[in-house]
């Protein structure tokens, strides 16, 4: 019998900051725990946040800009970003976003294209979807949920 598709509603997620004074929070929404061998996260920065430099030795990772404006930083490069925009960040690149506004957050699905390629060996971390939900949960308040609907009745409304 084939795998039965997996259905999550997004009410029933849980956020997560990497590490204790990041300003960025990622939900998974699927990974490897699905069986899928890439990840995907609804990720939120805050006013002004950005995640430190990064980088995936072995994976491509992808932005879905949903909401909010932006500043892409990658190895040399430089890229403004607004909704409706993605990006696609090369393997090995060191990037990091940040989050123009001083008042809104910013909203994208993320994309790693080969969860178990993306950390380095000495994070001592199979892949990035272990990395974030081995973090601290935090809670979807209201505007993120207003934002995440908002998206959701546009799309359903096309």
């Amino acid at each position: 019998m084939a795998q039965a598709p997996t259905v999550t509603p997004i009410e029933s997620t849980t956020a997560y900051r990497i590490s204790a004074g990041d300003t960025v929070k990622l939900i998974p929404l699927t990974g490897p725990v699905d069986g899928s061998p890439s990840s995907v996260f609804l990720e939120i920065w805050d006013p002004e946040g950005s995640q430190p430099d990064n980088s995936h030795p072995e994976s491509v990772e992808v932005f879905v800009i949903l909401d909010g404006k932006a500043t892409a930083f990658s190895d040399e490069h430089t890229v403004e970003l607004s909704a409706g925009d993605v990006l696609t960040l090369p393997a090995t690149s060191v990037h990091r976003i940040r989050n123009t506004s001083a008042t809104d957050r910013l909203y994208a699905i993320t994309i790693m294209t080969n969860d178990q390629g993306s950390q380095p060996e000495e994070s001592g971390m199979p892949g990035f979807y272990d990395l974030v939900v081995n973090g601290i949960p935090e809670p979807l308040d209201e505007k993120d949920l207003a934002v995440v609907f908002a998206a959701r009745r546009r799309l359903s409304l096309d």
